[in-house]
Parts: C-alpha cells; sequence; structure tokens
C-alpha cells in the first residue's frame, strides 16, 4: 500500500486525534493573500477538513476541496453539509478537474501538498487561481522532544523499527530549506514568507499512541512490529504518569502568483 492511501484506514481516528493548527496560520494565510470573505479557496488533500474548518470558523465558506481518500471525503462532507459553498471532491488532484471554469483567489493545503505529483502539482495550482491569487502550503513537522521519557521512547524506536525515531531526527529545517529550493524553482509564485509556529500538546499514552497510529509510516509497518513499538511507549508513557507533553512545530509557505 502506498503511504499516501493509509490515512483512509484510519479515518476517524484522524478526525479526533490529530492537532488542531493555531489560529494565527489561517489569520496570516487570509491577511497575506488579502483574502475578502468571499474569496474563493481551493483546498488540496483537505483530509477530515481540519484546515477547512479553520477558515470556516473564521467566515470563510466559499471552499472548494479535493480529497484522495474515500472515508476522509466522507467526513469532512458530513462535518460541512450545511455549507452550501463548501464542496468536497473525492478525488486525486492531480486527475481532478474543475468543470465550472472559476479561478480562485488563494490555495491552501495542510500536511498534505507532499503527497502530489510536483511536476503537476505547483503548475496545476498556478493555473487555477487568478492573476493575483496565492498559495498557503503548510506542513506539521515531527520535532525530537527532550528529556527521559523521549529517551526512552527514542531506545524503543532503536529497537524494534529505527527509521521512525523522529526523537533523534534534526532534518526540519533541511526540509525547509528544501521545500524553499522547489517552490522557487517552479518560476510560478513570487514574494515568498515563510512562518513557523511551535507549541505544546498534552497527551495520554491512549492518544498519544492514537496520534501516531494516523502517521503514515507507522500505518505501513508490520503489524507485529507496530504492536511492540506501541507496546513499548504504552508502558513508557504510563511509567512517567501517564502523560507526554509533545512539542508541535508547523511551518507556513506563503506565495503570490507571478
Amino acid at each position: 500500500m502506498q503511504r499516501k492511501y493509509a490515512f483512509d484506514k484510519v479515518a476517524e481516528e484522524y478526525d479526533r486525534i490529530r492537532p488542531k493548527y493555531p489560529i494565527e496560520v489561517y489569520k496570516d494565510i487570509i491577511e497575506y493573500s488579502n483574502l475578502k470573505q468571499d474569496g474563493k479557496i481551493l483546498e488540496i488533500g483537505c483530509g477530515t477538513g481540519q484546515a477547512t474548518e479553520g477558515f470556516v470558523n473564521l467566515g470563510y465558506t466559499n471552499i472548494t476541496a479535493v480529497e484522495l481518500g474515500k472515508d476522509l471525503c466522507k467526513i469532512a462532507a458530513d462535518k460541512f453539509k450545511d455549507y452550501k459553498n463548501v464542496n468536497i471532491f473525492h478525488s486525486d488532484f492531480e486527475g481532478w478537474r474543475e468543470e465550472t471554469g472559476q479561478k480562485f483567489d488563494l490555495a491552501i493545503s495542510a500536511t498534505a501538498f507532499h503527497w502530489i505529483q510536483q511536476d503537476i502539482g505547483y503548475k496545476k495550482t498556478a493555473e487555477l487561481l487568478t492573476d493575483d491569487g496565492s498559495i498557503g502550503f503548510f506542513w506539521t513537522h515531527h520535532v525530537p522532544g527532550r528529556g527521559e521519557i523521549f529517551s526512552e521512547i527514542s531506545e524503543a524506536y532503536q529497537k524494534y523499527a529505527p527509521h521512525l525515531d523522529y526523537n533523534n531526527s534534526n532534518q526540519v529545517e533541511e526540509i525547509i530549506e528544501e521545500k524553499i529550493k522547489s517552490i522557487k524553482a517552479t518560476s510560478l509564485f513570487k514574494d515568498l514568507v515563510v512562518k513557523k509556529y511551535e507549541w505544546v500538546d498534552k497527551y495520554s499514552s491512549e492518544d498519544y499512541i492514537s496520534l501516531f497510529n494516523t502517521n503514515s509510516a507507522h500505518q505501513v509497518l508490520d503489524a507485529d512490529i507496530k504492536d511492540r513499538v506501541f507496546n513499548n511507549i504504552r508502558e513508557i508513557i504510563k511509567k512517567h504518569g501517564n502523560q507526554i507533553l509533545k512539542p508541535q512545530f508547523v511551518v507556513l509557505y506563503l506565495a503570490q502568483k507571478k
């Protein structure tokens, strides 16, 4: 199974446990794009509608969203069924056709655009934007946690699935630089701005495991390996008072169509 299809297997858990993006992300996108209240938003890979909801809650309800996962799409569609101008399409973005001929003032994507074929994604996005349209693409990144509890979790990963040991990863800045280069290399966008957001979320052992169960790399693990990893993590967190404080890190990339 390709990892991009893995989220659909855990759609309800995904909707429940994935961390909410800070409201500042949406406000920064709106300010940068100078989006009017009735501005047309294209969302690429909406999942169950977490980012969709962020804009809807601020009164921006003219949204066309495209989602690959069938069950993810169902949850998102049901969530916004009372909003006549929020439309959720079940399709891959590469093959989706905008049949009305409309252009969008803003294109957004929340921890999803890396699943799109890059030789198609940026070009298609630019073609769907108005002449002065903008993009606001953002990603959640796993960053190393500090302290004994994360050291012990790191040991569990090193024992069973060392390639998933995020606690020993210091690659975020490299990923940011690669994203910047990839956007600039398209020659389709200008005035690139990068913003970062950091906070801490508290999880119980079960919720922490649920969070990582929605991670595609964990979903494609051999079932026995995944059970061993999660059972070890569960016991570690319980030993530390059944509470873990996880650092969260989101990076937003803003740019205007040339």
